[in-house]
């Protein structure tokens, strides 16, 4: 059996990891200028792999399809580059124009690996 469901929810602590002490800096400083990054961590990072993860270890067949592993690459390298990119945006490190082409890329790797999440969920759930 593979492991892509435990990947991606080691994958999205691994961003709540971060999620979180950003909100307690935010908390605890009054600065709520990382909230945008906050949240994308949380919700894009933790919960929606968290989601995947389970989605995979209840629908095995699914696991087990190739798509399954495209997905979680697109999905997890699309967010970590996607994450930095806000980060640095956030931070004032670059402009809006800085993040293309980068960025641009990282939310289509995004979008083609939720693609491959349902056509394997229509194929294989």
């Amino acid at each position: 059996m593979t492991n892509v469901s435990r990947n991606f929810m080691i994958v999205g602590l691994l961003f709540l990891l971060v999620g979180i002490p950003i909100g307690m800096y935010m908390s605890a400083s009054g600065n709520v200028a990382l909230a945008p990054l906050h949240a994308h961590l949380n919700l894009l990072g933790f919960v929606l792999m968290t989601v995947f993860g389970l989605v995979y270890r209840v629908v095995p067949d699914m696991a087990e399809s190739n798509l399954a592993r495209v997905h979680f690459w697109l999905h997890a390298l699309g967010a970590a580059v996607l994450l930095v990119m806000l980060f640095l945006l956030l931070s004032a490190r670059i402009t809006e124009a800085g993040m293309v082409p980068i960025a641009p890329i990282a939310e289509l790797m995004i979008l083609l690996g939720i693609l491959c999440f349902g056509w394997n969920l229509l194929r294989n759930g």
